[in-house]
């Protein structure tokens, strides 16, 4: 009697904490959602007269006053990447589509082709083999290829990127195992414990740009379709990320 009334405080306890987790959660994505979006007027405000400040008087004041007037650009800017970021981030549940059957060579493909632009420039290359169906939304999840292709092309060395895309059946069949790999520059593992926190970043921005929430979208992302991420890396030996995801039939959407 005793072990069955601790278990049952147990779980109850366990219960109350995943619905506190939950509320919790919910009120972090209303107040992201209507914090960002709120401050999109305001800053757009900013950016467009700090940039006509930089068109109409670049050159025409001192050194010091065009080295002002360009931080004042630089960091609007930087803010508007950081609010559409932090929307997309918000989007993940508040516009989150049911999951559906998808072909994922076809959304590759397609993923692939909006980048082509990026992929031509770099002179990567991107092979994948063994694409399934999966359930999924179809949108979030191209977010997620979109995110790992563009990690690889921008962290890439001295060598043309070389990007592989495979899956491969796991646990009885039940879940499909996607991977990314690249020749990249790798991470230390050490300092990759941060990697899909929001707004974290392995080097600065005079070295690679970005804001640092691409790859807490797409485990977010992951999540949201009953998978999980994680990568393998070394300095100077390339970086693989993988996730997971169940396949159709198991998925509830």
């Amino acid at each position: 009697m005793v072990d069955i009334t601790a278990r049952k405080q147990a779980e109850s306890a366990a219960l109350e904490y995943t619905r506190e987790l939950q509320r919790s959660n919910a009120e972090l994505e209303q107040f992201a959602y209507i914090a960002s979006h709120d401050l999109q007027e305001p800053l757009r405000m900013v950016a467009s007269y700090t940039e006509l400040l930089a068109e109409r008087y670049g050159g025409k004041l001192d050194e010091r006053a065009d080295k002002y007037i360009g931080y004042a650009v630089d960091g609007a800017r930087r803010m508007q990447r950081l609010i559409h970021d932090l929307l997309a981030y918000a989007r993940v549940s508040s516009q989150a589509k049911p999951l559906q059957p998808t072909d994922t060579a076809i959304l590759l493909a397609s993923v692939v082709a909006m980048m082509s632009k990026t992929i031509e420039n770099s002179k990567a290359e991107v092979v994948s083999e063994n694409m399934p169906m999966v359930s999924a939304d179809e949108l979030q999840l191209g977010q997620v290829f979109q995110n790992l292709l563009g990690n690889a092309l921008k962290f890439h060395g001295e060598r043309a990127p070389r990007i592989q895309v495979r899956a491969e059946s796991i646990e009885n069949g039940n879940m499909w195992r996607f991977s990314v790999a690249d020749n990249g520059i790798g991470i230390d593992k050490e300092n990759g414990g941060r990697l899909f926190q929001m707004f974290q970043r392995l080097h600065t921005r005079e070295e690679y740009e970005g804001t640092g929430i691409g790859l807490a979208i797409s485990k977010r992302i992951v999540e949201r379709h009953a998978g999980r991420i994680w990568f393998d890396s070394a300095p100077g030996q390339g970086t693989t990320f993988y996730f997971t995801l169940p396949r159709p039939e198991r998925c509830a959407g």
